[in-house]
């Protein structure tokens, strides 16, 4: 099982690619907690770009032949049931970087152990791995620029991204999707996460998800591409 956090993508996600490695029962989930959803201080736009982003991950799953399960409740408090209810033997997910996120996954770790599941977390929220950082500037996090850029430069530069993950690494792995799964496991609206009738104003300005992304980067290189001549011939008359 696959838990998605922050790492909404099916590019350069190598604890993606960990789960998919010798699988044989694949489920991908995401868990939301509807109170804390609306409990939670922010406009109806940010939660409009989080559904943009799970409806193109579950778009993209699709294609691989998987489904996105949208998992209700907390996260101690939902997986030891996931971990029953799907014969689970391994939990894979992108490593935290905030503190609150950290004591959540020592808590999960321990949960998973208590249930017999590996529990295994890769860096990919950050071009470096903190920890690396931290262990190579003798224990401690940088806490000047210059120091930062110094244990960087000694570490040298940041890991290639890992393939995309595709429908070939699906192979030879079964990915079981229920006939009520929109109704269990389906994307959230913004009525559910308390936003209805909230006037959402972002338009297609910030539309959400990782073929949006990809959209726009690829058009950004083709910008920087067709303009890198002008620059040329504008350095080279100076």
């Amino acid at each position: 099982m696959h838990w998605f956090r922050k790492d909404l993508r099916l590019h350069d996600n190598p604890s993606l690619c960990e789960a998919l490695t010798n699988c044989r029962t694949f489920h991908a989930v995401y868990i939301l907690d509807p109170v804390s959803a609306r409990a939670a201080k922010v406009s109806a736009n940010r939660w409009k770009f989080l559904v943009d982003c799970l409806r193109d991950l579950d778009k993209s799953l699709r294609e691989c032949g998987s489904r996105l399960h949208v998992i209700r409740g907390q996260p101690t408090y939902v997986l030891p049931k996931l971990f029953q209810d799907w014969n689970i033997s391994k939990l894979t997910f992108e490593c935290e970087i905030e503190p609150f996120g950290q004591r959540r996954d020592v808590a999960v770790a321990v949960l998973g152990e208590e249930h017999g599941v590996e529990v295994i977390s890769k860096p990919s929220h950050t071009l470096y791995d903190p920890e690396r950082i931290i262990k190579s500037n003798e224990g401690e996090a940088p806490m000047l620029i210059k120091t930062f850029e110094n244990v960087i430069r000694q570490m040298g530069p940041p890991e290639k991204p890992v393939n995309a993950v595709n429908k070939e690494m699906f192979k030879g792995c079964v990915c079981p999707v229920s006939n009520d799964h929109s109704t269990k496991f389906g994307i959230p609206s913004l009525d559910e996460l308390g936003y209805s009738g909230c006037e959402v104003t972002t338009g297609d300005l910030w539309v959400g998800g990782e073929q949006e992304a990809m959209k726009r980067l690829t058009e950004l290189e083709e910008k920087v591409n067709s303009e890198l001549p002008i620059i040329f011939i504008v350095f080279t008359l100076i």
